[in-house]
């Protein structure tokens, strides 16, 4: 039963240290959300500027795994190309040794547990403001704090080796298998990691385990080579769902890894050797000796890790282009992809709120332009004489409509999970903003089909109309299609890059005076029977159909404009 007991203390100590480190992550992504979205958006094709967006967006947020579901999310969303991925990815790993450096320095030397109790009071405090962003900084305190003391927790809970030799010798066992022993702890490291899904708690456990004596320095290397290749897991299983750009982002990370395990386990001693003349040279023991202390076996594996990410980094950057062009033959794309699938929010939503909201934009200017292509079947239908061909664009235009229904959908879910999170006052008028966008995209995607139907209902009286009744259409639908560029071109542009929306209005404006134009023209048209009564119902149906698709195209760049 004791035994049961210490297990369950030990799975806990490390609960505590994996939900102190999710909740400091979390709350420094809060903190900082929109200027880690400006940073990773602005993204130049200067490699050694990605590399360091890398590593300080993962020193920041102390989690490499989040940032690379970032990378892979942006590279959904269109924000970063592959290439920029890459090199945004190698900073992220140079990042993530961050965290075991401060485990080292802090965690085992000196005992921060002590100040855990009274950190999580000044977070408490800090909690008890109305101002989320204050909010969030007391999050950040009472996730450091528990961090810290999971870490306290997991360093008394293992069990005591003097008292119980059979564990030490257990552990013996499996280190007496030459280079065999480094790839089963390689194995383990990789396992750990998956499991865990964190290569920073695989990270403390190796620490821990080397401190304490139960394995030498060598296999605790062996782990954090192993915690590389695992903890790309994560970034494949945020792509699997999304598309093949994020796909190939979240490959290119693997690809990196694996390369740099494979060159370091066929140089294992050298590589061991250098980083042991490394600790040396600051003054401690040569970990590689029997009886090193364990600050110097401590300060080895802290850098081992960034030795072998600053090495990998180096080399790799210079084979950027042929890294992309190496995952993108593993991850082909297809050929053709069904027009009412998601293309960027597919993947889920990004690590914060803040910064889901750049792949609801990019779905969002989708969405606007699978509606502008039903207005090209539209009037495809509106100029065919041929029953046949009517029937082929009628079906398709009602399939657009339901697939605008679905999307709206789609988005709309998408939105309320973002609103579940912590959001700034900017972005909650942002996320309202695309409430009323996608309202409008979903009426724009109906006048499409009410159109095809006013057509139908045409054909099915057996009336036409005349080619002046014709021209005068297709002048609207140029004028629709003005719109269109209008608006897409605002929503491309956003809240923080739009000046006015002129362009619109001014489209806007021609609509409704073209449509009283032609009202005027009708009711003398009437008068002289030009063409019979139902005739011009149909006609002028048309006309205000495509009147309030210009009133549904100004709201959306109204919404984009009234966010400031």
């Amino acid at each position: 039963m004791d035994v049961v007991f210490k297990i369950f203390t030990l799975l806990g100590s490390l609960g505590l240290f994996l939900y102190g480190m999710t909740l400091m992550s979390e709350a420094l992504q809060k903190v900082a959300g929109d200027k880690l979205r400006n940073i990773l958006a602005a993204m130049t094709s200067n490699s050694f500027s990605r590399i360091l967006t890398g590593l300080f967006i993962t020193a920041v947020i102390q989690s490499s795994s989040a940032t690379t579901v970032m990378v892979v999310s942006f590279v959904n969303a269109g924000l970063l190309s592959l290439v920029q991925s890459i090199g945004v990815i190698m900073g992220a790993n140079i990042g993530t040794t961050m965290t075991a450096w401060l485990i080292s320095l802090l965690g085992f030397k000196a005992d921060i547990a002590v100040l855990a109790i009274p950190l999580i009071g000044i977070g408490f405090a800090f909690m008890m403001f109305k101002s989320n962003k204050k909010k969030s900084i007391g999050e950040l305190i009472i996730g450091f704090a528990l961090l810290f003391l999971g870490l306290s927790f997991l360093k008394s809970s293992v069990p005591d080796l003097q008292s119980t030799p059979e564990v030490l010798s257990f552990l013996q066992q499996w280190t007496n298998y030459g280079f065999g022993s480094i790839l089963m702890f390689v194995a383990i490291g990789t396992i750990l990691t998956i499991v865990l899904q964190s290569s920073s708690a695989t990270m403390a456990l190796t620490l821990v385990m080397c401190n304490n004596g139960w394995i030498p320095f060598e296999m605790g290397a062996a782990m954090v080579l192993g915690e590389n290749i695992g903890t790309t897991i994560t970034a494949n299983i945020a792509a699997s769902v999304a598309n093949v750009s994020a796909r190939r982002a979240a490959m290119a990370h693997s690809v990196f890894n694996l390369f740099g395990v494979v060159w370091v386990l066929v140089l294992f001693h050298p590589f061991l050797t250098v980083v042991s003349k490394i600790i040396m040279a600051m003054g401690l023991d040569n970990p590689l000796q029997a009886g090193a202390s364990s600050n110097s076996t401590l300060y080895a594996i802290s850098m081992v890790h960034t030795l072998f990410n600053l090495c990998n980094t180096f080399i790799l950057v210079w084979f950027t282009n042929q890294i992309a062009t190496l995952v993108t033959k593993i991850v082909k794309g297809k050929k053709e992809e069904e027009v009412f699938r998601l293309q960027y929010i597919h993947g889920g939503l990004l690590n914060t709120a803040e910064l889901s909201l750049a792949q609801a934009k990019a779905e969002i200017i989708h969405y606007a332009q699978i509606c502008r292509r039903q207005y090209v079947y539209a009037q495809e239908a509106l100029n065919t004489s041929d029953a046949e061909k009517f029937d082929k664009l009628y079906k398709k235009l009602e399939e657009y409509e339901q697939i605008t229904d679905r999307i709206e959908l789609e988005i709309a879910k998408y939105l309320n999970n973002i609103a579940e999170g912590q959001l700034s006052e900017e972005s909650g008028r942002r996320l309202q903003a695309m409430y009323k966008i996608i309202s409008e995209l979903e009426s724009v995607g109906d006048s499409g089909f009410n159109i095809a139907r006013i057509l139908q209902r045409r054909n099915i009286h057996n009336k036409e109309f005349d080619p002046n009744m014709i021209k005068k259409l297709n002048y609207m639908t140029e004028l629709i299609s003005r719109g269109f560029d209008a608006m897409i071109n605002n929503l491309t542009l956003g809240y923080d890059k739009i000046e006015n929306i002129s362009n619109a209005q001014d489209v806007e404006h021609d609509i409704n005076e073209y449509r009283n134009n032609l009202k005027e023209e009708h009711l003398l048209n009437l008068e002289n029977n030009v063409y019979s009564y139902l005739t011009g119902v149909y006609y002028m149906d048309l006309i205000s159909e495509y009147e309030h698709v210009g009133d549904f195209m100004i709201n959306i760049s109204e919404a984009i404009i009234e966010i400031k």
